[in-house]
């Protein structure tokens, strides 16, 4: 049996139970509600009739003898008990006197007769009510005492007990009628209800939904991707383990958004609709997060975002940046080389042997360095080898990549990969930007791009300085660099948009205790700083990336 069906039946049955036994209540009840209803109506009567005064001057009056039965039937006691009776629908309205003889009675016949129950507690002056048979059948009566000074008199209202068990029967059957449009009004309710559960459920069993759930959980948490929803208020209502992770939210399911702790470029995707993943740096991470908006039968059931992490993809693309400017590097030199063994087997092949093993000294001796020029003063051989490559990469762009006259470095990285990034990401920028400064300018004499790093060790501790040749920060905020998404670079081949490597560079800084600032803008907003070629000038600060104590040059 499907559960809506259960529910229907359960809630029909609880609603017949209920009202079975209030039903019950009533109808046991209603009986004695009735008779006592009847007696006070009754006794009611017989009070008024006691007090009126005509009454008690002709019961006073009366005596067991020399009464006329005739005079009795047509006396005034008899016609106002008869007027009585027609106005409340009684039985029969009796009056007797001290006696007990009757005064009056609907029957006629029976004026002057003894009354056929007993009157002695009504005489002795306290009402007395009763369920009694007398002539004119069993009925609920009231009797009262009359008084003038003295108990003259009696008067005997009666209600009949099938007035009695009819005005029972009506209160029974109107309750009924209550009763069954209370059940027919609980079934209907109860197969909305039913209906409504089935809709919502979309019509599955629960042992359905606790499948579904079980699955549910199963997938989103063994799923490579982080998987978030938020409903339309905002709070997060799913969040698998990767989406955790990348994301570094502790939080519990149920807490808002605003309290997650989360930076302005992913609020905005959780907030809004992203088709298309945008890129943002969370801690060491960089992940690429897109959200679609849920609508079922016309409700917003919120967003549901996706994050990716693209971290691996980053560093990989940084290592094939270094192989690319290494084999650039190696290229040149490879072209060097050849044009030495060039000069070296003319030479030779002309007899001019003293020049040539002159040359070959001059080779063999180190008189000069093929590269970087003062990257002798880099002794770390992860910086030397990058800084070369580096080199290279940038004359194959134009651009001039010196080493500045403070720059002397000792000692062995801690963290290479580290490192390398910042100075990578820093360097790149610069170059970007000195290169792009020459293509406007059109390459005029003079005007050739210019890139110059200045790295400097103090104890575990690495200064960086970046300085170029190009157009400047162009932001009112030159920090704005720094923040995810922003860039200059009009390149839209990178999923997720540029503008992450200084945004990277920044926070890996930072989570090793220094930072990155910008000193000089350079441009129009150019400050007063050793930079000659009106670029933007950028200092990291690196701690505890060294081994050891090293000194400063």
């Amino acid at each position: 049996m499907r559960l809506r069906t259960q529910v229907l039946l359960l809630q029909l049955s609880v609603i017949a139970v209920s009202l079975g036994v209030g039903f019950g209540v009533v109808i046991a009840g209603a009986d004695d509600r009735s008779r006592d209803e009847y007696a006070q109506r009754a006794l009611a009567i017989a009070q008024s009739v006691a007090v009126d005064r005509d009454t008690v001057r002709e019961v006073a009056a009366s005596d067991s003898t020399g009464l006329d039965a005739l005079a009795r039937v047509n006396g005034p006691v008899q016609r106002q008990a008869a007027a009585v009776r027609e106005r409340t629908g009684a039985l029969f309205v009796v009056v007797a006197n001290a006696d007990g003889i009757r005064l009056s009675h609907p029957d006629p016949a029976e004026v002057g007769k003894h009354v056929s129950t007993d009157p002695s507690k009504a005489l002795s002056g306290q009402p007395d009510i009763t369920t009694d048979r007398g002539t004119l059948g069993e009925s609920v009566r009231a009797k009262v005492p009359v008084v003038d000074g003295r108990v003259v008199g009696v008067v005997s209202v009666g209600v009949s007990t099938e007035d009695l068990a009819a005005a029972t029967r009506r209160s029974i059957g109107a309750t009924v009628v209550i009763a069954l449009i209370a059940l027919a009004v609980g079934a209907v309710g109860s197969i909305l209800l039913a209906r409504r559960w089935q809709r919502l459920t979309l019509g599955l069993e629960p042992d359905e939904l606790a499948e579904l759930v079980r699955d549910q959980g199963a997938v989103l948490h063994a799923m490579a991707d982080g998987v978030l929803a938020v409903d339309s208020a905002g709070v997060v209502r799913v969040i698998n383990d990767k989406a955790r992770q990348l994301l570094e939210i502790t939080d519990d399911v149920g807490t808002h958004l605003d309290a997650l702790g989360l930076s302005d470029r992913i609020r905005v995707v959780l907030q809004t609709p992203t088709h298309d993943p945008v890129a943002a740096t969370v801690g060491d991470r960089i992940v690429l997060v897109s959200s679609h908006r849920v609508d079922i039968d016309g409700r917003d059931l919120g967003i549901v975002a996706s994050i990716i992490d693209r971290t691996d993809v980053e560093e990989l693309t940084r290592e094939i940046d270094s192989i690319a400017a290494m084999s650039t590097a190696l290229r040149a030199q490879r072209h060097e080389t050849a044009n030495r063994f060039h000069v070296l087997a003319g030479l030779l092949s002309r007899g001019h042997v003293d020049e040539a093993r002159s040359y070959l000294a001059e080779l063999t001796g180190g008189a000069g360095h093929v590269g970087l020029d003062g990257v002798e003063n880099v002794q770390e051989p992860h910086l030397a080898a990058f800084l070369d490559a580096k080199a290279s990469h940038a004359r194959e762009r134009g651009v001039m990549l010196g080493l500045g006259d403070q720059t002397w470095v000792r000692g062995s990285l801690t963290d290479p990969i580290t490192v390398t990034t910042v100075v990578g990401n820093l360097v790149d920028n610069a170059i970007d930007a000195a290169s792009s400064e020459s293509r406007r300018q059109g390459g005029e004499a003079g005007t050739r791009p210019r890139v110059e790093v200045d790295l400097i060790t103090e104890g575990d501790e690495l200064l960086v300085t970046v300085a170029d040749s190009g157009p400047g920060i162009r932001f009112d905020d030159p920090s704005m660099i720094f923040a995810d998404g922003v860039t200059t670079n009009d390149t839209s081949s990178v999923p997720g948009g540029r503008g992450m490597g200084l945004a990277l560079s920044r926070q890996l800084a930072r989570r090793l205790g220094g930072d990155i600032v910008v000193v000089d803008p350079g441009g129009d907003r150019r400050a007063r700083t050793e930079n000659l070629w009106g670029g933007a000038v950028i200092v990291a600060r690196l701690p505890g990336v060294f081994e050891g104590s090293v000194a400063s040059r």
